[in-house]
């Protein structure tokens, strides 16, 4: 019972006034999910019903039991590439084996995103660079347009799956001569997409124009008479398969083994790739609306959506960045706006499919290529590339990899890569000698100041685990042997700015304190936070290292520093005969400055 509860929180107080806002907002995002539905898969290489199927069912499941108010799933741009990439094995003229290995495909992607919820990994997608999403989205833009140019000039794309996409574009353009036709079409199309998406921003209008446009486009083509075929010809454009005025039955897909292992690469792409994101849409509005999002329980919906989509004949989809902003603008107030959104598509389908046959493919591709050129966020590119040579490696690598390679496996090395670059740049840990001036601030050492043979005052900063044992190790023995040349017997070692130790360097740090106590060394370990003192603690440090010596960082006592606490000690171990430092020996001298002592670190 708790478990209903929580997945259908938020409608039990569903009232007329929720309802109507949710309504409004169904009508307005329906539009636009009904040539978006058709256009993906187009991209896809499926029949644009599957298209259609998957705006009404993934919409409808995924709204039920996710978590963001706003988010609307379905069919994407990004995962209809995957699946256009994914099926590629599958020979062209078998269109019935590619739809059944796209229902599988489906499915696949279901149970790995609901195994993902179901161990609670959904949280782990918010640490994949942004910069890969941002690589992955430019190259997917850049395979949008390209895979359109052939319907955009009215000629039959030639090539398979499988082929580099460039090489397509050669082979058909090539081979193939365009139909001016569909070339005005297209233009058309771009023209009226531009123009109407203008007025609809000055005047602040339902964003439908997606869909009008569509519309004014076909009945233009209908009146020239370019989408009527006379008995036995072809028509003069290509236009949209026939589309069955009825939604599909439960349908179990063939199951080859074969198939499964040439779906297990990109399903598991789409799986990835389709919570990054659903997750991100869901968090961007939510950044605006205030609502906390449980990232598990989105993960959970988004599974069941292609789970189920996978038994209902649908083109795998995820959480849709247009269709989400528009059902937010558009003024929806609880998850019920996905479920309008469904209904509307579905009545639509049953309403108008017959007419499906006089959509020109060429005015779906005008739509798409203005879709895949606001797929590029041109701003953030620059902004990246002129920031951090990092993600620009990140950014360039995966787009290469998409456009190259193959897109399902862009996102996977684009996160490979971002954890390969990172690890270096988190075991960088960072050092400064520490001195104490004549005003009795304890600041970083200058290039001008004296060395002090007395006291070494060290400060260590950065992720203390495995991969920063080398660096570690440098540092430390680099004091000890500076201790040695020196005569200097007393080291303050401030660890206060060092984060996640493991059990590597806990170790390196012990063979240092044992090494600089054989050698008659005092070693002062100050700025001890919690998580490093607990850690010394369960490996023994306790049972042999000087509880006077270490200095802990208490959030509760705001009286002083552990770092002035542990410079103080120092100076009240120096004795005249051990201290060489004459600016030490001033200062340790002089109790009212050594009481005095603040610091600027």
């Amino acid at each position: 019972m708790d478990y209903f509860k929580r997945y259908f929180k938020g409608y039990s107080h569903y009232n007329w006034y929720k309802a109507r806002a949710d309504l409004i907002a169904g009508l307005t995002v329906g539009a636009i999910a009904l040539p978006q539905g058709m256009a993906y898969a187009l991209i896809a290489g499926v029949d644009p019903r599957f298209g259609l199927y998957s705006a009404i069912f993934i919409t409808a499941i995924a709204s039920i039991f996710g978590s963001s108010s706003h988010l609307i799933n379905g069919p994407t741009s990004a995962i209809s590439l995957v699946v256009f990439s994914t099926l590629g094995f599958i020979e062209p003229d078998a269109r019935p084996d590619a739809y059944e290995a796209m229902f599988l495909l489906g499915i696949m992607v279901g149970v790995f995103q609901i195994a993902i919820a179901v161990f609670k990994l959904g949280d782990l997608t918010r640490y994949i660079s942004e910069s890969v999403i941002l690589g992955f989205m430019t190259g997917a833009a850049v395979l949008l347009g390209v895979g359109q140019i052939a319907n955009l000039l009215g000629m039959r794309d030639r090539g398979t799956a499988h082929q580099q996409i460039f090489h397509r574009l050669w082979l058909t353009l090539s081979q193939g001569h365009p139909n001016y036709q569909a070339i005005a079409i297209s233009l058309l199309t771009i023209f009226l997409t531009l123009t109407l998406r203008k007025l609809v921003r000055k005047y602040k209008l339902p964003q439908m124009d997606m869909f009008v446009v569509l519309i004014i486009v076909s009945v233009v083509a209908y009146v020239l008479g370019w989408t009527i075929s006379p008995t036995g010809t072809k028509t003069t454009i290509a236009v949209a398969e026939s589309i069955p005025g009825s939604l599909p039955l439960p349908h179990i897909p063939e199951i080859h083994f074969g198939w499964v292992k040439e779906l297990l690469s990109g399903s598991l792409a789409i799986s990835f790739l389709g919570l990054l994101e659903a997750l991100a849409i869901g968090k961007s509005i939510a950044n605006q609306t205030g609502q906390t999002i449980d990232y598990n329980q989105q993960c959970l919906a988004e599974g069941i959506g292609n789970l189920s989509g996978g038994f209902l004949q649908c083109l795998p989809g995820s959480g849709s960045l247009t269709r989400s902003a528009i059902n937010y603008q558009s003024g929806a107030m609880t998850r019920f706006s996905g479920i309008w959104t469904a209904i509307v598509v579905a009545v639509a389908l049953l309403a108008f499919a017959p007419l499906t046959k006089y959509i020109p493919k060429s005015a779906l591709a005008g739509l798409l290529a203005v879709t895949a050129y606001r797929l590029i966020d041109f701003k953030r590119l620059r902004y990246t590339f002129r920031a951090s040579s990092f993600d620009t490696v990140l950014v360039v690598i995966t787009v290469f990899t998409a456009l190259f390679i193959g897109i399902e496996y862009s996102i996977l090395t684009g996160v490979a890569l971002s954890i390969i670059l990172f690890v270096p740049r988190a075991a960088k840990l960072k050092s400064s000698e520490l001195i104490v001036s004549n005003e009795g601030i304890i600041r970083d050492r200058l290039p001008g100041d004296p060395n002090c043979t007395s006291v070494i005052l060290f400060d260590l900063e950065g992720e203390i685990f495995f991969g920063a044992a080398p660096e570690l190790d440098r540092y430390l023995e680099n004091l000890k042997q500076r201790a040695i040349e020196d005569g200097i017997r007393y080291i303050v070692l401030r660890l206060k700015r060092v984060r996640n130790p493991d059990i590597v360097c806990l170790e390196r740090l012990e063979h240092f304190l044992h090494d600089a106590e054989k050698i008659g060394i005092t070693v002062l370990l100050a700025g001890i936070r919690p998580d490093l003192s607990q850690s010394l603690h369960k490996v023994g440090f306790g049972e042999w290292f000087p509880k006077d010596q270490i200095f802990r960082e208490r959030v509760d006592d705001d009286t002083d520093s552990s770092t002035l606490k542990a410079v103080r000690y120092a100076y009240y171990l120096l004795d005249d005969v051990a201290n060489t430092c004459k600016h030490c020996a001033s200062i340790a001298g002089n109790n009212p400055r050594k009481a005095s002592l603040y610091y600027l670190i």
